[in-house]
């Protein structure tokens, strides 16, 4: 794949190839991420963030990501806050605020949007989310994450199992990562959800077309082989009502007792985040704050290594990060770690 200028707008773009090239770039990212240095590649160069949806992990990831390649960012959050509120179209506000920027991040809630905005900018356009369509760069991350913890237990991608719960149905994360899983070998995927929020068809044809195992269910036993747990939340934006979310909140929940009763010692545990910790939720329980295989902070750290790569290569500038090196100037305890 040639990034330079490249829009990112679906994992359909990736190939094993380019996936470990983007892995690649994000592991050489560590330093300037950890504070003990930082590069000025970027300086002059401007983001537009445009986040029509709410959001903090990603929208402050892409600017954080940004910023630490030198970058500046401009912000629009919010639907109400935009000339899209006032009748513009898609294409008119990317003709417009491109011309600000040199690069684009953008996150809406209607489906194949930010496909509809890219065809007017005149900049390269990342997608942080339309509706409950992709998550590209969450699941890029995300098979970041669970390479380097399988890589700790001495696994691989190839051959592992996965776990995923919850609200499949409208989890655009893990429609995205499911996709970018079925280009490995011989996985085994259990699909636990209620049959209503159950995983679409359409990616349950594309994991068994390229030949893994597909288990569908509502319940949560018999998975003690599982290498990762993927847990996510009720997408309760993509209901019609919050009462009609209410019906599945809480339904699939993981404590200590329960991992320690249904998971090897070591299966990681996963979620996009934010995870719902209210007491009729209560998604993943506080309980595994210090189990040493829960990795969702080391997961939304890696997003911003994923996010920086991601500039990098689409602006075109992988091989001048180091020649842009400082010092960096203030104590972090980012830099001791």
């Amino acid at each position: 794949m040639n990034f330079t200028g490249s829009n990112i707008l679906s994992v359909n773009q990736f190939d094993r190839d380019s996936i470990d090239y983007i892995f690649s770039v994000a592991d050489k990212m560590q330093p300037y991420a950890r504070r003990r240095t930082r590069t000025r590649v970027l300086d002059g160069a401007i983001l537009g963030n445009l986040f029509f949806e709410p959001s903090t992990r990603t929208r402050v990831s892409f600017g954080t990501a940004f910023n630490l390649l030198g970058g500046e960012v401009r912000e629009t959050t919010g639907m109400e806050s935009s000339a899209i509120a006032k009748g513009e179209s898609l294409y008119d506000t990317a003709r417009v605020l491109s011309s600000y920027s040199d690069v684009i991040a953008m996150r809406h809630p209607k489906s194949g949007s930010v496909r509809e905005f890219a065809e007017g900018s005149r900049v390269p356009v990342i997608n942080g989310g339309d509706g409950a369509n992709e998550h590209p760069t969450q699941a890029l991350l995300d098979l970041y994450t669970i390479q380097k913890e399988l890589a700790y237990h001495q696994q691989s991608i190839d051959n592992m199992h996965i776990c995923m719960i919850g609200d499949l149905k409208y989890g655009r994360t893990v429609h995205s990562l499911s996709t970018l899983l079925s280009m490995y070998k011989n996985i085994k995927f259990t699909l636990i959800s209620p049959r209503e929020l159950s995983m679409p068809g359409s990616v349950l044809d594309t994991l068994e077309n390229a030949g893994h195992r597909v288990n569908v269910t509502e319940k949560v036993d018999g998975i003690v082989d599982a290498d990762i747990v993927y847990q996510t939340r009720i997408q309760q934006e993509r209901f019609a009502s919050p009462e009609d979310a209410d019906q599945y909140r809480g339904k699939f929940r993981l404590n200590q007792d329960i991992y320690t009763k249904h998971y090897k010692p070591n299966t990681v545990i996963m979620h996009p985040l934010p995870r719902d910790s209210r007491a009729e939720a209560n998604e993943l329980d506080n309980d595994l704050n210090q189990n040493p295989n829960l990795a969702i902070f080391r997961q939304a750290d890696n997003g911003v290594l994923i996010r920086m790569a991601l500039f990098a290569l689409t602006l075109g500038v992988v091989d001048q990060v180091d020649k842009h090196q400082c010092e960096v100037n203030w104590y972090s305890e980012k830099s001791q770690q």
